[in-house]
């Protein structure tokens, strides 16, 4: 079967069995293409949770697919790929969060939305790369704990010097590994490209960028602009999308080093199989969880 006719095939059986289907923007072309939404983790939760259908196929990771069931309980959410985890996510647990609260009782706890379901029931409040500084701005305590990633915590902070950020170690490895000399190299390669990083990135690699922002930011950013090359500094699909939303620009990818294993663990053919039954995993999480884990979504939305 070909591409194109398993796109028809999955097209087809979306409508048969009142499936939405989401996929992150770091998802390959092809699932893209059969997609009903697509965009950053949070965008695309809110997105599920307006749709009448009674199920949703989440393309992307589990912390994703969590949020689509904490905002969307009464529907039936699945992941094309069980493997599909985040590492970033997986780096504090509850207990951990739990400790941090009874040592750190006058701060403010600010989880970043890739987290998992267990990690939001014991935060305050969560933000997306897009929202954070806008919502640390707004909360009234001055004094911060923001989890897990340090580099989007140090890139939040610096906008907001007034304020007191306790940062642990903790982040995205794939954002993380990109160095100043891959940033050299690729300025030295492309000199008349403009640099759109995102913050996940090492705070010295962010600073030398001409924009750091969000998925959606860079994306945003790039289409806007009036210049003709950039250098992409984020999971290298998004150089590949914004060439085919762009095709007048050049895009380049700062390093190959920026590789997502698990947004690439999701084919086109799993997704086929999900919808026939015949593999992937519903998501399913207990109505304490939900409810204590939307509290801080809530609050996200209330402050964004």
């Amino acid at each position: 079967m070909t591409i194109a006719q398993l796109q028809q095939e999955i097209i087809k059986l979306k409508k048969e069995k009142d499936v939405c289907i989401l996929a992150h923007s770091y998802q390959a072309r092809e699932i893209l293409e059969v997609a009903d939404f697509t965009g950053d983790s949070y965008k695309l939760s809110v997105d599920a949770a307006g749709v009448e259908n009674s199920s949703i196929i989440m393309c992307g990771v589990r912390f994703m697919a969590e949020t689509c069931k904490i905002l969307s309980p009464e529907k039936r959410v699945f992941m094309p790929n069980p493997l599909a985890g985040c590492a970033m996510a997986d780096q504090m647990d509850k207990k951990f969060v739990e400790e941090l609260r009874n040592n750190y009782p006058e701060y403010t706890i600010v989880a970043y939305v890739n987290t998992t379901a267990a990690l939001k029931t014991v935060c305050d409040v969560c933000v997306t790369s897009s929202s954070a500084v806008e919502i640390c701005k707004k909360i009234k305590n001055d004094k911060i704990i923001f989890i897990p990633d340090c580099n989007l915590g140090a890139f939040v902070a610096s906008q907001i010097p007034e304020k007191e950020f306790k940062l642990l170690s903790g982040g995205c490895p794939i954002h993380a590994s990109v160095t100043v000399e891959d940033v050299k190299r690729a300025r030295e390669l492309y000199p008349n490209a403009e640099l759109l990083v995102h913050p996940e990135c090492l705070p010295e690699v962010s600073a030398m960028a001409d924009y750091a922002g969000s998925t959606s930011g860079i994306m945003s950013y790039a289409q806007k602009s009036d210049k003709k090359e950039f250098i992409i500094g984020t999971e290298i699909s998004i150089a590949e999308h914004l060439q085919y939303m762009c095709p007048d620009k050049s895009f380049r990818t700062l390093t190959t080093k920026l590789i997502c294993p698990d947004m690439k663990a999701t084919t086109l053919v799993d997704l086929y199989n999900c919808l026939k039954g015949e593999a992937g995993e519903e998501i399913e999480l207990d109505a304490d969880t939900i409810r204590d884990a939307r509290k801080c979504i809530d609050e996200m939305i209330r402050l964004g």
